[in-house]
């Protein structure tokens, strides 16, 4: 059986979508002859904990763990909020940002390169350039964000000469967040050139969009293959919410922020006294500060209900008894290529999914391309609102449903088994 040696960060009882992908991965490999060897930190910092994850870690599955350092706790004691918030991915606006916030991105930027997990390289390295021979392996994938892990790849294989695929589960310097880090020049082109390093020096790149796989073919010539995220399982059968819910599942970050959705829902409440007695805004996650004060400032405030982050099984009966599922974006050419991993969820769950996002977003093509609900670009506030307006009515007349099509292919054992023959074809 042909070992693979897969380098992540996040592992349970790390909670997100990322930890979930190569969960299942591992979960299914040894079905189509590949033996997961896996290597995750010991003493890791998860902004969010899913403990119940750990559940569905294949018993036989080899997990090896070493020591981490992570500048987070130094942080923490100039500002434990702040940096909790920045680990979240919750920059608040530039206009809003307090000097001690400034300071935190500024060092988080230009200091930690590419990112705070850098000083698990060397050690990752020099441990597991003994597991590569002693276990006789001969393939190697590596996870990121955090993209240092993809430095280990690189050292790795210059040392040992084993295959290597870097996974790319979000793009490196052109994820939003990227910009708002304070980069001077010189970190910035430091970014950039470690990134077109990683591109150049593996085997083979993974990606999860479309766009992504687009905009990498611009640096490499490095084969890349488009593995999406993808469902594991079926919601069981539920009864409907009873009210209008609108449900967001995951962070909604600042600039995730769906003003003209805030708009069309404070025009219908004031319009139209069924919908106003209907409904229901579930937003489950961690909610940044300017959402609340857009949701306060069209007075939605009353049809709100914050759940925090819950469990995986929690969210998946949230999906399936919604009535409306709500899929964001930040409005920016640079996520045109960003598919949030609930989609596949989403999707599963046969709720009318209401997409919102940039131009030319693959996620709201998706959507569309799969007859699971409406794509409208962000600034669509009429034909949001129009769309509400059909999908409420059809509410009250107990109509409101859709048939997703061609979705089988988003199984994480249909997307193992697409991932098992790319190992074997290297």
């Amino acid at each position: 059986m042909q070992k693979v040696l897969i380098i992540a960060y996040y592992w349970p009882p790390a909670g997100g979508p990322g930890v979930q992908r190569w969960l299942n991965f591992v979960k299914y490999l040894p079905e189509f002859g590949i033996e997961p060897i896996v290597y995750v930190p010991e003493n890791p910092t998860y902004p969010i904990q899913d403990e119940r994850l750990a559940a569905d870690i294949p018993k036989e599955v080899t997990i090896l763990k070493q020591p981490i350092f992570e500048p987070y706790g130094l942080a923490a004691l100039f500002g434990k909020k702040q940096t909790k918030q920045i680990s979240f991915g919750l920059i608040p606006k530039q206009k809003k940002q307090t000097f001690l916030e400034r300071l935190l991105l500024w060092i988080r930027g230009n200091l930690f390169i590419p990112d705070a997990r850098k000083f698990w390289v060397k050690p990752s390295v020099k441990y597991l350039t003994g597991i590569i021979k002693q276990q006789q392996i001969t393939t190697l994938i590596t996870t990121g964000p955090p993209h240092s892990v993809h430095l280990i790849g690189q050292k790795l294989k210059r040392k040992s000469g084993v295959t290597w695929w870097a996974d790319f589960r979000d793009p490196w310097t052109t994820i939003g967040y990227h910009k708002k880090l304070k980069l001077t020049r010189l970190a910035a082109n430091q970014h950039k050139r470690l990134e077109r390093q990683i591109l150049l020096a593996a085997d083979g790149l993974l990606v999860t969009s479309d766009k992504t796989k687009l905009e990498f073919q611009n640096m490499t010539k490095t084969p890349i293959h488009v593995l999406t995220n993808g469902y594991e399982i079926e919601p069981k059968p539920t009864i409907l919410d009873q009210k209008f819910t609108l449900a967001h599942i995951g962070s909604l970050l600042t600039d995730r922020n769906p003003i003209a959705l805030w708009q069309a829902l404070s025009e219908l409440v004031k319009e139209n006294y069924h919908f106003a007695q209907e409904l229901q805004l579930n937003l489950i996650g961690v909610v940044g500060e300017d959402i609340k004060d857009s949701l306060a400032f069209y007075q939605l405030e009353d049809y709100v209900t914050y759940l925090g982050y819950l469990g995986h099984e929690e969210v998946l009966e949230h999906q399936a008894k919604s009535q409306v599922l709500l899929l964001l974006e930040i409005d920016s050419p640079e996520t045109q290529g960003i598919i949030p991993g609930k989609l596949f969820e989403y999707l599963i769950a046969k709720r009318p999914i209401l997409a919102i996002g940039p131009k030319y977003w693959e996620a709201g093509e998706r959507v569309e391309r799969h007859q699971a609900g409406r794509y409208h670009i962000a600034t669509d506030k009429d034909g949001i609102k129009e769309n509400l307006v059909l999908w409420f009515n059809a509410f009250q007349n107990q109509s409101l449903e859709v048939n997703p099509i061609n979705i089988a292919q988003y199984h994480r054992k249909a997307l193992t088994k697409r991932l098992a023959q790319l190992l074997a074809w290297a």
